[in-house]
């Protein structure tokens, strides 16, 4: 399919494309809209910033100007991507000329102007035929009656990974039951792992599956770069990257709200335009964070998971994991957020020892069928090999190296935390979560905990029982260890937030004392 004409859509969907600049369509949309105009159900993927939403927008639009008694449902995981995916039904739509009325119901949006939106009479008109919201919201809706879906004809689950990964499954499943048994589904995601693949069963019916390029591989156009570095290095690594890159957009990606604030006031103070966005802002100021980003107000954001989907700014070229995400397919998305629509960008990650564990996690999704010694992936040494898109470079975590192609390295003169000190023994990290074990009880002496991230010292301990420091979660909220008697606590627990998942690294993350390696991965 060369062009959308040979589709026969009707002549104001063809007139909004040309406005749009839908001149030519992308791979997935080219396999997706003719099926989905027949009236199937479909289960698409296809790698992020790849034109999902015209895939599935295209034809919703052509439904609601083919059935004027119908409508269409888009659930999504974010807020952040149910306004941009509305944005673009509308322009599809015809925008302000449109007769069909649509409404946006996302969580933290005011109740009462939804309320009016959803509402119908001689002030506003027919009902919305057009609903793009979050889960949450939805079902909130759908409880208070005021919205009703029995006319609902063209139902989207976009980013469905991502809806299981926030553990929307239950309200799908709800919002479910209130659809017509007559419908048509179209379920799409970035990544389709076993868990989507069963869920769709039950909810699409004879599927056609589309599938177009790897979902586990990043789109070709996007350098990575892999910074082998300590916790205390970081911020001079992403100043020189400022430094040398002074007109260029970045989106730095940390793991806690804390440290999001944190970090934009350091590089604010330092004379650099940014600002922040994370889950706890109020949505009309994470939609003006937004805006003003798009509209290049300022060049740096630093954020949370909230923008690892559903951010889209041509003109973003670097994306910096500051802090590896918790999931491997985060990885994915994030750095998704550039080398968009066909542009070039680059992937800028900064790695510990702490990280290891993660880092061999990425590596594994990107190139399931690289063979790793098990030793190797345990506990990196000097005479392992650094395993990313395929190639790499001799050297630790931390340690000295040769770097390969890298333009500098970045040592520390401080000790390495997790070093013996006199016959106290050295507690080994987990691994994949990056949580600390802890030392044995009796009189081995523990370790005191690392303060991570967010810097925030432990508790004081009560009698002869020491207390862990506490576990942050998403939302920044310490759950507390209590000690009962001399026995301490032997877990934490953390809690998740609205958008995003934090992590605590493993105990002294990144004070490494040997020197680190820089090594630029160009593998397409």
């Amino acid at each position: 399919m060369e062009n959308f004409l040979s589709l026969g859509l009707p002549e104001s969907l063809i007139a909004s494309l040309d406005e749009m600049q839908f001149k030519t369509p992308t791979p997935i949309q080219a396999q997706a809209v003719p099926v989905a105009l027949k009236g199937v159900d479909v289960l698409g993927s296809a790698q992020t910033g790849t034109g999902k939403t015209g895939a599935y927008g295209i034809p919703a639009v052509a439904h609601l100007l083919a059935n004027p008694e119908s409508m269409v449902l888009v659930l999504v995981p974010t807020r952040e991507l149910a306004g941009q995916v509305l944005v673009a039904l509308r322009q599809m739509l015809g925008g302000r000329k449109s007769s069909i009325r649509s409404a946006l119901l996302i969580g933290g949006a005011p109740m009462f102007a939804q309320l009016r939106d959803l509402s119908e009479g001689r002030r506003y008109g027919s009902a919305p035929r057009l609903i793009v919201g979050t889960p949450g919201r939805i079902n909130d809706h759908l409880m208070r009656g005021s919205l009703k879906l029995e006319n609902v004809g063209y139902f989207v689950l976009d980013e469905m990974d991502r809806m299981l990964d926030l553990g929307f499954a239950e309200q799908i499943e709800k919002i479910a039951g209130y659809l017509p048994k007559k419908h048509q589904t179209l379920m799409f995601s970035a990544t389709m792992s076993p868990a989507i693949v069963r869920m769709a069963s039950g909810y699409l019916h004879d599927p056609v599956r589309i599938s177009v390029g790897s979902t586990r591989v990043p789109v070709e156009n996007i350098k990575q770069e892999l910074i082998k570095t300590t916790e205390g290095q970081k911020y001079s690594i992403l100043s020189d990257k400022l430094e040398e890159n002074t007109t260029q957009s970045f989106l730095v990606f940390v793991k806690t709200k804390m440290g999001c604030d944190r970090l934009a006031d350091k590089l604010r103070s330092e004379g650099h335009l940014v600002d922040a966005i994370h889950g706890d802002l109020r949505q009309r100021n994470r939609e003006k964070v937004i805006r003003d980003f798009r509209s290049k107000e300022f060049r740096i954001l630093v954020a949370t998971d909230v923008a690892a989907r559903g951010l889209d700014v041509p003109h973003l070229e670097f994306v910096v994991n500051y802090d590896l995400p918790q999931c491997p397919e985060d990885y994915i998305h994030r750095i998704g957020r550039t080398g968009r629509a066909g542009a070039e960008g680059t992937a800028i990650n900064l790695v510990t020892s702490a990280d290891s564990g993660k880092w061999k996690d990425i590596c594994r999704l990107l190139n399931p069928d690289a063979k790793q010694d098990d030793d190797t992936r345990r506990k990196p040494t000097s005479s392992s090999r650094s395993s990313f898109g395929g190639g790499g470079s001799r050297g630790s975590f931390g340690g000295g190296g040769r770097s390969g192609g890298g333009d500098r390295s970045y040592s520390s003169s401080r000790p390495s935390y997790g070093a013996p000190r006199g016959d106290a023994p050295r507690r080994p990290s987990r691994g994949g979560d990056d949580r600390p074990s802890f030392a044995p009880r009796g009189d081995a002496p523990r370790r005191a905990p690392s303060r991570g991230g967010d810097d925030r010292p432990s508790f004081a301990p009560r009698g002869d029982a020491p207390r862990r420091a506490p576990s942050r979660g998403g939302d920044d909220r310490p759950s507390f260890a209590a000690g009962r008697g001399d026995a301490p606590r032997g877990r934490s627990y953390s809690s998740r937030g609205g958008d995003e998942r934090s992590s605590r690294p493993a105990g002294g993350a990144g004070r490494g004392g040997k020197p680190s390696n820089v090594w630029h991965n160009n593998q397409q």
